[in-house]
């Protein structure tokens, strides 16, 4: 299974700040010693033309430059620096990646970070800079669009399972009935202002393993009942365990293991590519937060055996650096 990195790109934040920048790496550094099947590629950074897919000339220059308003990066929640900018394009880049090798035979395939759903079209928000899912669900349209004009448009779904509502996504394509957006979240967690997702699951306070796997099913059948994906983006945020400190759910490893394995179950049997990304997580101890991530790579793992198996191996080492010739399952007719 192919995996794609930027943690190298560190953003220089202040003494005591609540953002946990470590993670990044130490994931990376797990995977590589108790995951090795994971194969791990730099991302490149994705440039103005595929940011623009999703966010205005404006903004993209603003956190290009360094002119955003104290305002703009107070919402953010990061300082700016020539850093942070790189990061934020290498973590959309990562995104891109991922969906193609998922889409050029991989079936699956991840982004270390990403999953930066509050990121609107004009500002960013909550840590979040750019919207990776957002940028790469449109560019996998386009591409699609240029080798598959005969088969109808890249239907995309992405299946928003942080503990926060991807609020930033779901008004970016509100208006879009190509791609199916399925946000399940904290009631009363931010942001305090929810927009309107296409499928939208508010979850109260404390809610446990079953309460949330039977909430999974329910949404899952309704997005089956609505729409037939071509792809998946998942957003597969640690942040509702119980040990979060944002997260105010009171999910258990099993209760997150079995919520990886429904979605990818769920992609698996209709034979849609799924490109996933780790979205929230602040656990009260950083190795648990790397401990519910690890679980959803092992996970992933299983289902990348099984499109192994569908798939010649040239198909594969062609998928990680999206050179092959994409299958474009399930696209609209």
């Amino acid at each position: 299974m192919h995996a794609y990195y930027a943690d190298h790109f560190v953003l220089p934040l202040p003494s005591g700040h609540r953002f946990p920048m470590a993670k990044y790496a130490r994931l990376r550094e797990r995977l590589a010693v108790e995951l090795p099947q994971v194969q791990m590629h730099e991302a490149m950074p994705a440039s103005d033309g595929e940011l623009a897919l999703a966010h205005t000339p404006d903004y993209i220059a603003a956190v290009t430059a360094g002119t955003l308003s104290p305002a703009a990066l107070r919402e953010i929640g990061f300082p700016w620096s020539p850093a942070m900018a790189e990061r934020a394009r290498r973590s959309v880049g990562a995104t891109l990646q991922a969906c193609r090798t998922a889409m050029s035979g991989a079936g699956v395939s991840a982004n270390l970070a990403g999953g930066t759903h509050h990121a609107y079209a004009d500002k960013g928000g909550g840590f979040c800079v750019f919207n990776d899912a957002a940028v790469a669900a449109r560019l996998m349209q386009a591409e699609h669009a240029r080798v598959a004009r005969s088969s109808g448009p890249l239907l995309v779904a992405i299946i928003d399972l942080d503990v926060h509502q991807g609020n930033g996504t779901a008004r970016i394509f509100e208006r879009d009935a190509s791609v199916f957006t399925l946000s399940m979240h904290g009631a009363k967690n931010f942001p305090f202002r929810k927009e309107s997702s296409d499928l939208d699951i508010d979850l109260p306070d404390g809610c446990g393993d079953a309460a949330y796997l039977e909430a999974l099913e329910h949404a899952l059948d309704e997005l089956d009942r609505r729409f037939i994906p071509g792809l998946v983006i998942y957003l597969a945020g640690a942040d509702p365990h119980e040990g979060d400190r944002l997260g105010r759910l009171k999910l258990s490893f099993d209760g997150l293991e079995a919520r990886d394995r429904r979605v990818m179950d769920w992609a698996w049997q209709r034979r849609v590519p799924l490109a996933f990304a780790m979205a929230g997580g602040y656990g009260a101890d950083m190795e648990t937060t790397l401990q519910v991530q690890m679980h959803t790579y092992r996970t992933a793992l299983e289902y990348d055996q099984r499109w192994q198996a569908l798939v010649p191996c040239s198909s594969m080492a062609a998928a990680a650096t999206g050179m092959g010739a994409p299958r474009w399952q399930n696209a609209a007719a």
